[in-house]
């Protein structure tokens, strides 16, 4: 039964008394490795044109995004059951050191082939470095502590977003692209270290965890998200439905093997169930994440078609995102826990408004009200996410808490994924690839966020199943 009834809570933590609680070797593990994983990846993309001048491998581009991501998912999904069976330290370190090889192999590579083996490296030790950080916020924090756990994290995150692309372009223009994968080896490295020396990286151990590794189902994870990536990663309608098709059906019976799979188990029980918190928080992160995967895949190039703006204004519109998830989840984090509830519905809500605000500012215009729908749909995406972690682990027993914290950032990601290929269909049956003026690529756009709205609204609706009156409430 999830319907656990924790204790209630201090109606407020000051950011001085959390500052102050003891937990900043925590907090810095935490936010280190969301670093790691976040501003990498937008390194990279900012790097890639002189890789591809340097070595080649210009078809192989899209790889570079798929395979890492590819490689997330897969560690993200054993996470939970490592963290469980040998606690943080092992697991994290390890991850650190692999996203470090990955980062030693692509800064030495001399084909771009090498670079895909250092990104699916990459891959494996972002992903589960950042699904360890949400268990650790899980585990290694207070539960009173937890939103502002979130809030800090937050702030990491949008700060990526401005300062990766940047770090691209310096070491671009003034040294090489090796030299950037070089720089996020040393601190990977060094992270690696610190970790198995950190008293901190401990978190609840289950010695009864059988020590046999589920490859057979994470073989079939992979699979599942090769399929899809590759699916979107060149969308012909035919090709393409195939391809999602046959890796639905792999993700399908991973969900219903895992389930089987008694203490071997990476994903909660019932992680569809949408009548239960695990389950209707998981639907929910799924949902909203391939609702919103448009405007990073495709809204760029038609805002600067429809609306002739240069591609470095269109990116800070797309970066305007990241500032309003920092900004909303800094300025709400000391909210009760018994307010919980209405901030997710509160955020869930305007993250589905911008999807309709993009529907018509993409297409129409002006391009300030393009910016807002953007700063709006990350305000609403950081006013949930900062209370979800911290509801959810408060509504499900203790021995779920580590699962569904590294699941969350796991399904998130399968949602990206199957949400971009979702996206290139429409794209495509629209007349992306025809479209000749920026009229075309109004109409392009128009279509192609209002197919988003559903997506949005079957979040809304998962996300009952989490915000429902449960009966700690009654507590708070």
């Amino acid at each position: 039964m999830e319907n656990t009834v924790p204790s209630p809570l201090p109606e407020h933590v000051s950011w001085r008394e959390f500052l102050r609680s003891g937990n900043t070797a925590a907090l810095l593990l935490v936010c280190l490795a969301v670093w790691l994983h976040a501003a990498d990846s937008l390194v990279v993309a900012t790097m890639l044109p002189a890789m591809v001048a340097d070595i080649g491998g210009a078809a192989l581009v899209s790889w570079t995004v798929s395979i890492y991501e590819i490689g997330s998912v897969v560690a993200g999904a054993a996470s939970a059951l490592l963290s469980m069976r040998y606690g943080l330290r092992r697991p994290m370190a390890g991850a650190a050191a692999f996203f470090a090889l990955g980062c030693a192999t692509s800064a030495l590579s001399p084909v771009m082939e090498g670079v895909l083996l250092g990104r699916a490296l990459q891959g494996l030790g972002g992903g589960g470095l950042v699904a360890l950080g949400f268990v650790a916020a899980g585990v290694l924090f207070d539960r009173r502590y937890r939103a502002r756990v979130m809030a800090v994290v937050s702030a990491f995150w949008g700060m990526s977003a401005f300062l990766g692309p940047l770090l691209g372009g310096l070491f671009v223009e003034f040294a090489t692209w090796r030299i950037g994968f070089w720089f996020f080896t040393v601190q990977a490295g060094l992270l690696a270290l610190w970790i198995l020396s950190c008293p901190e990286a401990v978190a609840p151990q289950n010695a009864e965890t059988p020590n046999r590794f589920p490859l057979a189902r994470l073989l079939v994870l992979c699979l599942a998200v090769v399929l899809i990536s590759a699916g979107g990663a060149r969308v012909e309608l035919a090709r393409t439905t195939v391809l999602i098709l046959a890796g639905l059906a792999c993700l399908i019976w991973f969900v219903w093997r895992d389930g089987r799979a008694g203490p071997t188990r990476m994903l909660p029980a019932a992680p569809w169930n949408l009548t239960t918190p695990t389950g209707g928080t998981l639907s929910m992160l799924f949902f909203i994440s391939m609702a919103t995967i448009a405007l990073l895949a495709y809204g760029p190039l038609l805002m600067t078609v429809v609306h002739d703006m240069s591609a470095l204004t269109a990116g800070y519109i797309v970066a305007a995102s990241s500032v309003g998830w920092t900004v909303a989840a800094v300025a709400i984090s000391g909210r009760p826990e018994r307010e919980d509830r209405y901030w997710i519905i509160a955020g869930m809500s305007l993250t589905t408004l911008s999807i309709a605000g993009f529907t018509y500012a993409v297409p129409a215009g002006p391009v300030g009200l393009i910016a807002v729908a953007s700063f709006v749909e990350g305000a609403g995406f950081g006013m949930a996410w900062t209370f979800i972690l911290r509801r959810v682990t408060a509504l499900v027993p203790a021995h779920e808490v580590q699962r569904v914290s590294g699941a969350m950032p796991t399904v998130q990601r399968i949602g990206y994924a199957l949400g971009a290929a979702f996206v290139g269909i429409i794209a495509n049956a629209t007349g992306f690839l025809e479209m000749d003026t920026a009229q075309d690529a109004a109409r392009v756009a128009q279509l192609l966020f209002l197919s988003c709205l559903p997506l949005a609204l079957l979040a809304l609706g998962a996300m009952v199943g989490l915000v429902r009156k449960h009966p700690y409430d009654a507590t708070l």
